[in-house]
């Protein structure tokens, strides 16, 4: 991913206090979309600094941004996993179980530090190293939740898109072991990994999220700042159902998030793709994104999470290895080039009424093979329009390694058309 990095001011004091009990509040507004990151994109930890001024917090060009897979190293991007689907995508369907009765902020038997106890032991660190065609190289830090006792995570696709390298950190175990993507549904920003060379592991439960009711008490579980260790825990409530968000993206263009759980517990970044849990240690969501409008102890406390019943759903298909234009099983093919969505000043240039802009191209990938380069136009692929880099990821990613598309792009020179074979790349 090619869009700069914004370094915040460093945060107030450790989320790792629990605010105070208090009266349930409204639910806030919603920030204006420029003001909402992917909870793990902002880059700046507190002292003592685990992270320098090259390491990023998330996948500095994906992002909640998320839904615009794709973006950085380009939609040529696939996954860094190699081989066929891992044997995880035989597990057992994952159900979600009935929610547990609401709790109000009265009752004394709520203990955020006794649930996320229960829960923690199967809350993971997933840390990505990625690099883009320029040669910069920057690493990644998110959350992950054990869904499977040989080491299937499930997290965010933002927390992993992009990645050369990903390594899961767990509790009890020293160290840190490789894992591989299974699958990954971008625009829902869902994604499955592999952990190799681990068994036995405790796994999380997930909750009905339709019954889930404005005001009931919530805990959210993460790896905040990327800082690895013990993950954080912070107490709030679910303040908004049903949420749509729209979120810029580094691309310049807009992505809108839809049916989100909204929630007033103190979301920071790391913390993406971590457990959103009730009173029962369920997982009722999956942290995803959260407001940024400064920091300090008075910032609004804006959250949002993906319900868990639609994570089940995704995670269900992605197990199963049934892919689709949304969902991506095993390695899919890469064309090498870092694209963002076309604006109107190269469209009149060029005379195109749609595609999306080269910014770069990888050395010696597929696309550099084809004679592409900065400033191209892509216009279709194998014949059919693309108007999106979201379109351009569907309509590269339903085709492995090895197999080819037919790319149409337009520059100044005029129209031209190439044959592609696309190979493996970094995670979708």
């Amino acid at each position: 991913m090619l869009s700069a990095m914004e370094f915040p001011e460093p945060p107030g004091p450790e989320r790792h206090e629990l605010p105070q009990r208090r009266e349930i509040p409204p639910a806030p507004p919603i920030p204006p979309a420029h003001d909402i990151l992917p909870a793990n994109e902002i880059p700046a930890p507190p002292p003592p600094p685990r992270w320098t001024a090259r390491k990023i917090l998330a996948p500095a060009l994906a992002a909640l941004v998320l839904l615009g897979s794709g973006i950085g190293i380009g939609w040529g991007l696939t996954r860094g996993s190699s081989g066929r689907p891992t044997a995880a995508t035989h597990s057992p369907l994952t159900t979600t179980s009935p929610l547990s009765p609401p709790r109000g902020q009265a009752d004394r038997g709520f203990s955020a530090r006794a649930i996320a106890g229960r829960v923690s032991p199967a809350v993971v660190d997933v840390n990505t190293v990625i690099s883009n065609p320029l040669g910069a190289q920057g690493e990644g830090a998110g959350t992950g939740m054990v869904i499977g006792s040989g080491g299937e995570v499930l997290t965010n696709n933002h927390v992993i898109e992009g990645a050369t390298k990903i390594e899961v950190t767990l509790p009890g175990h020293s160290g840190s072991y490789p894992a591989t993507v299974v699958g990954a549904d971008p625009t829902d920003d869902v994604a499955v990994i592999q952990v190799h060379g681990l068994s036995g592991l405790p796994t999380v439960t997930f909750a009905d999220s339709s019954a889930l009711r404005v005001g009931q008490e919530l805990v959210a579980i993460g790896n905040a700042f990327g800082r690895g260790g013990s993950p954080a825990v912070t107490q709030g409530t679910l303040s908004a159902l049903r949420q749509s968000v729209s979120v810029g993206d580094a691309r310049g263009g807009i992505e809108r998030l839809n049916g989100l759980v909204q929630t007033n517990a103190s979301i920071q970044p790391g913390d993406s793709g971590g457990p959103l849990v009730d009173a029962a240690g369920q997982v009722v969501g999956m942290i995803t994104a959260g407001a940024r409008s400064g920091f300090g102890e008075n910032r609004p406390q804006v959250g949002f999470a993906i319900p868990s019943n639609v994570a089940v759903r995704i995670l269900n298909q992605i197990r199963a290895g049934h892919s689709s234009p949304k969902v991506v099983i095993g390695p899919a093919g890469f064309l090498g080039v870092v694209v963002r969505e076309l604006d109107r000043a190269t469209a009149a240039r060029l005379g195109v009424s749609s595609g999306v802009l080269v910014l770069g191209v990888n050395p010696g990938s597929p696309a550099q093979a084809a004679g592409m380069g900065p400033g191209d136009v892509i216009t279709a692929i194998d014949g059919t329009q693309i108007g999106s880099v979201s379109a351009l990821g569907v309509a590269i990613h339903q085709h492995k390694p090895g197999e080819q598309i037919r790319v149409t792009w337009v520059n100044r020179a005029g129209t031209h058309a190439a044959t592609a074979t696309l190979v493996s790349g970094p995670a979708v």
